[in-house]
């Protein structure tokens, strides 16, 4: 079977790199011989690392490529990840909503099926993007979302043509390997008591940095923790862990890991930590497939989805509503009954492991 796979691909985005990396060892689990071609905005290293087909995703370069692999492909597998929102603009052709939507359309016409996989749906506030939304996603032949919120949004959008099964992020039926790069990276007597950070801008706001920082100089005080950042998106993450660490008094005892290692090395590092108190997704994915418990701090629906569905939510706090005594104590109760806590985490993402493997159970009695 012919595939062409389209997310936000080869932009250096640990999350979506593993959201690749799971649906192509997934595919090829349960398929035989799948032909798989990746739309991404880096195709010579995507093709490298994956031993795929790779075309440049952005319109300005290789349109009749993106055809022809259309033409060829029986199925487009749109997603996963959060594709279709409008959080960043949305103009006329322009934004994540309209790029994402426009290559169902393509596929469309070029007489393929689509699947939306495992996706993460909104916001969508823009009166254009509801009708963007309306038109081109009633053309998917079948939809997975990975949580309620999303096919509740799907309905409210007026998207009710496919069928939409909710099941969860790919990343769930991701499969580590031991890899020690990121601990091998930190100096020998650091490496005890460490607690996974994961930080990232949010448009202006800046007060949670401020907060996250008082956080981690209570645990440093109180526990002798190590705190590591975790930049899931490059310089981004980087940069935002450094305005945390501008706020600390004991910025010394912290470290910031290298911007370049895999999906596969963070989640090793993280499967290595006492506890992570993180803003990306992936980032509390990760921590909830190794058992590791996590204080998250949801800027967007999807956090908060996934920390109710993980068993997490009562310790987690919505960004804007941060309290940072109630979360300190939080920590510290994580930290003192972790072995309690990482066994419920734990419990929850063997569930969350089989929903997402239905993702491609349900992909194989669709289209096969």
């Amino acid at each position: 079977m012919k595939f062409v796979i389209s997310g936000f691909y080869g932009l250096g985005n640990t999350g979506d790199e593993a959201i690749l990396e799971a649906i192509i060892y997934n595919l090829r689990d349960q398929l035989q011989n799948p032909d798989i071609t990746v739309f991404s905005l880096s195709p010579e290293k995507t093709a490298k690392e994956h031993q795929v087909k790779s075309v440049y995703r952005g319109w300005k370069q290789q349109l009749k490529e993106k055809v022809q692999a259309l033409k060829r492909a029986d199925l487009l597998i749109s997603g996963g990840g959060g594709l279709l929102q409008d959080t960043y603009p949305t103009r006329f052709l322009f934004g994540p909503l309209p790029y994402y939507l426009l290559i169902v359309f393509l596929a469309k016409l070029c007489g393929t099926k689509v699947m939306f996989f495992s996706q993460g749906i909104g916001p969508v506030n823009s009166t254009w993007g509801k009708i963007l939304m309306k038109v081109f996603a009633n053309m998917a032949d079948f939809v997975t979302v990975r949580d309620q919120y999303s096919k509740d949004l799907l309905k409210e959008l007026g998207v009710r043509r496919p069928e939409v099964v909710v099941t969860s992020d790919i990343v769930f039926a991701f499969q580590p390997r031991k890899d020690t790069a990121c601990m091998d990276s930190l100096p020998p007597q650091n490496r005890d008591s460490l607690v996974a950070v994961s930080v990232r801008p949010w448009f202006d706001q800046v007060k949670q940095f401020e907060q996250i920082a008082k956080i981690l100089d209570s645990l440093i005080e109180e526990r002798g923790v190590t705190p590591v950042f975790v930049p899931m998106e490059g310089h981004h993450d980087a940069q935002a862990s450094e305005k945390v660490l501008a706020h600390m008094k004991y910025s010394k005892h912290c470290h910031i890991l290298g911007t370049d290692f895999s999906p596969n090395q963070y989640v090793n590092f993280i499967g290595e930590c006492q506890l992570t108190i993180g803003m990306r997704l992936h980032a509390l994915i990760f921590s909830t497939i190794k058992g590791v418990p996590h204080i998250g701090l949801s800027y967007d629906k999807k956090v908060e989805s996934l920390l109710k569905r993980n068993g997490m939510w009562e310790f987690s706090a919505i960004l804007e509503e941060m309290d940072v005594e109630e979360l300190t104590e939080n920590a510290l109760h994580l930290l003192n009954e972790r072995q309690q806590y990482s066994e419920i985490v734990s419990r929850n993402a063997l569930e969350l492991k089989q929903e997402a493997l239905r993702n491609v159970e349900l992909l194989k009695d669709r289209f096969l």
